[in-house]
């Protein structure tokens, strides 16, 4: 709001050009048709020779136009000197002469008197101007002391020749009569018998923009203590039967200018803003010799307003409007002319510089709400739809009621606004997604790091209560077999293998919690959601006994000592988020569910298995892996029983043996749970004969070897309480 009351140059004059493609945007619109413009052209410079024209000529001009019924005639051309035509210096030389020898001769006189009078080409002009009683002639003010003068130098008013002047000026206060308005040093005006002649006269100065483009003109200049209309003014009150021009000044300056009954718009120093009808020749233009002889159509100028001006390369004012280039200055006046003619007028009334600010305020409000709750490309839709609106607004304004609007600063506000939100969530975001990076790249693959910083919002920092699947592995033994390695074969050793089984986690997109010592901890279905996280928890547990089974025998071949591993998977409601200080912190999972996970990798210790779920990861995933219930256990902290299962591998790839080795065990866990001993020691010797490394047949055999002996008490469930972790 600041820049829009400081209103800096350089965004006022692209506000400007706003402008100017306003007009080019609306393009030509109809005249009055009581507007005609009589121009020097090419054509007239060739047919009567070049310019200036002898003063005759321009009475030849006149007196066709009153013969052809003009209302006014305008002329857009000041004589300020008298015409010294060839023959006028002539005869006065012959008058001076028979002066000089005091020549009477009466005839001679008479002669010279009539011959000097068909010369005064001045006289001939002023007799036509005076017979037409419709001439209004310009002239221009200079803004400049006169050259070699050291001080200002004005001529008093009263020795001016006939000026149309503003006859009603009104302050409102004595302060308003000192308000500065364009105010010239000294006129150039025509010579007396000439403009003692006319009906009147107004300025032609017109004043460009900084830029150079013509868009207002000036409707009263000061001068000395008198207010001085334009040409424009004086040419229309006489059109409209000389009706008063009326001034009204207030302290901030011009508050109105009236002709008659027309209300004429303003600025503050009295200047009009052009409301042009279109580009060139948009009125009529009638060639100057064609008027003379008179080869311009019937009704051409009846009851008209004629500007007559200079149009030919060279000799007129060249100007630069919104719509061309190269531009009349005469035209300029008939675009004045018939916007006041038609009160079709452009202007910045009060009420709209509320709008401009409300506009602004509006899109600030907007975006400032809209922008941080939506994505970078809802946001440009928006911005691009405000944008749309702003210029939709101002083209119906100005279009419909000649009112501008500024177009500039709501859109310099849109995209400060848009570019300023947008930047510092891009710089938010990306110390967010930095960050992000930073603490997941060595725990996820790079495809799902990516899918959380396009998709941030998935990510909740801090504690969320999720169902996740949890993993944990680990090395049997190995403390034992580290102390038969040398350190840097041990580094070797255990990098190899927690490379190959990190790698098996990301395959499926797992997270990588933590390495503690040559165990693993992962999760699945966090920070991202996934579903299908227990199935990606019991391939990756797959997976990593296969690929242990190929790393087994490449070992073997390398001399390097055998090791196993056991992987204990649960699913279950935990509490997901980054735990720890505000200094550091790890995103990870908490709960009783990872509790039980981390009891189920021990568990594999007991049982001499590789893979132990829980029941509640089992069903989930129990139509697409085959597995075998192993036990009812009470894990050590826990009261509740827990019914876990080895994962033996997919149904669709399992093998005979493998399927023959679950039907078998639970038929004997089937026997066991009944105390039948005998019987369930016989299905598990069985199982021996067949699978002789089986080491949960192996662990049932000898539960029943002591069963049998020692018999549980009647109120025995089968559960069996485990004492250590």
């Amino acid at each position: 709001m600041g820049i829009y009351y400081l209103d800096p140059h350089f965004l006022n004059l692209l506000e400007l050009k706003t402008l100017d493609l306003r007009f080019l945007s609306r393009g030509k619109i109809p005249t009055s048709d009581r507007v005609a413009l009589v121009t020097i052209d090419e054509k007239s410079l060739d047919e009567l020779g070049r310019w200036p024209w002898p003063r005759t000529r321009m009475a030849e001009l006149l007196d066709a136009l009153v013969k052809a019924e003009a209302r006014v005639v305008g002329f857009d051309i000041v004589w300020a000197e008298p015409d010294e035509n060839s023959e006028l210096k002539s005869l006065n030389a012959v008058k001076r002469k028979v002066a000089d020898l005091k020549l009477i001769n009466p005839d001679l006189e008479r002669y010279l008197g009539e011959a000097l009078k068909k010369a005064d080409s001045d006289r001939i002009l002023a007799d036509s101007l005076a017979r037409s009683q419709r001439a209004i002639l310009g002239y221009f003010f200079h803004f400049s002391p006169r050259q070699g003068s050291g001080k200002k130098e004005k001529s008093p008013a009263k020795d001016l020749p006939p000026l149309t002047a503003f006859n009603v000026v009104k302050f409102t206060s004595e302060q308003a009569a000192r308000v500065p308005l364009f105010e010239a040093e000294y006129p150039e005006v025509n010579i007396p018998v000439l403009s003692q002649a006319a009906q009147g006269a107004g300025y032609f100065n017109i004043f460009p923009d900084p830029d150079g483009t013509v868009r207002w003109t000036p409707l009263v200049i000061k001068y000395q203590d008198r207010y001085y209309c334009a040409l424009s003014l004086a040419v229309l009150q006489k059109y409209l039967e000389n009706p008063p021009l009326g001034l009204r000044i207030a302290e901030f300056g011009v508050e109105q200018i009236r002709l008659g009954k027309l209300s004429i718009p303003t600025s503050e120093e009295g200047r009009l803003l052009i409301n042009y009808r279109g580009p060139q020749k948009t009125f009529p233009h009638y060639s100057a010799t064609d008027v003379i002889y008179g080869r311009t159509p019937d009704k051409a100028f009846r009851g008209k307003i004629v500007l007559v001006g200079a149009t030919a390369i060279g000799i007129y004012d060249l100007r630069v409007t919104p719509f061309e280039h190269v531009f009349p200055g005469l035209e300029i006046h008939a675009n004045v002319i018939d916007s006041i003619l038609q009160g079709h007028f452009l202007h910045r009334p009060n009420w709209i510089t509320l709008v401009d600010i409300l506009v602004i305020l509006f899109m600030g409000l907007v975006l400032g709400a809209l922008l941080p709750r939506v994505k970078a490309h809802w946001g440009a839709l928006i911005v691009g739809a405000l944008f749309i609106s702003i210029l939709v607004l101002g083209k119906i304004l100005f279009e419909a009621k000649g009112v501008w609007m500024n177009l500039t600063y709501p859109t310099l506000n849109l995209a400060f606004i848009y570019l300023g939100v947008t930047g510092y969530r891009y710089m938010t975001e990306e110390k967010e997604k930095k960050k992000i990076r930073g603490a997941f790249q060595y725990y996820l693959t790079a495809s799902v790091v990516e899918e959380m910083l396009q998709n941030p919002d998935k990510l909740k920092l801090g504690g969320e209560k999720k169902d996740l699947t949890v993993l944990f592995s680990d090395i049997r033994g190995f403390t034992s077999i580290s102390e038969r390695m040398t350190p840097e074969g041990l580094v070797k050793f255990l990098n190899e293998y927690l490379t190959t089984m990190t790698d098996i986690v990301f395959k499926y997109d797992g997270l990588l919690d933590k390495y503690m010592g040559d165990a693993i901890m992962a999760i699945w279905g966090a920070p991202l959601d996934q579903p299908d996280h227990v199935r990606r928890g019991c391939l990756t547990a797959l997976d990593m006994v296969e690929e242990l089974h190929r790393l087994q025998k490449k070992w073997s071949a390398e001399g390097m000592p055998f090791l196993n591993i056991g992987i204990g998977v649960n699913a279950g409601p935990m509490v997901v988020g980054n735990m720890g200080s505000d200094r550091r912190f790890d995103y990870t999972v908490m709960g009783d569910s990872v509790n039980l996970g981390s009891r189920l990798e021990g568990l594999n210790k007991t049982y001499g298995t590789n893979i132990i779920a829980s029941e509640m990861t089992f069903e989930k995933v129990k139509e697409e892996f085959l597995g075998r219930e192993l036990d009812l256990v009470r894990v050590k902290g826990k009261d509740r029983p827990v019914k876990i299962y080895e994962l033996l591998s997919l149904v669709k790839t399992a093998s005979a043996d493998q399927q023959a080795l679950a039907g078998a065990f639970h038929g004997a866990l089937g026997e066991y749970r009944k105390r039948n001993w005998a019987k369930a020691r016989e299905a598990f010797q069985a199982m021996l004969a067949q699978f002789p490394h089986d080491g949960p047949a192996k662990l049932y055999l000898e539960r029943c070897d002591a069963l049998s002996k020692n018999p549980p008490p009647a109120e025995w469930d089968g559960v069996y309480t485990m004492t250590t972790k």
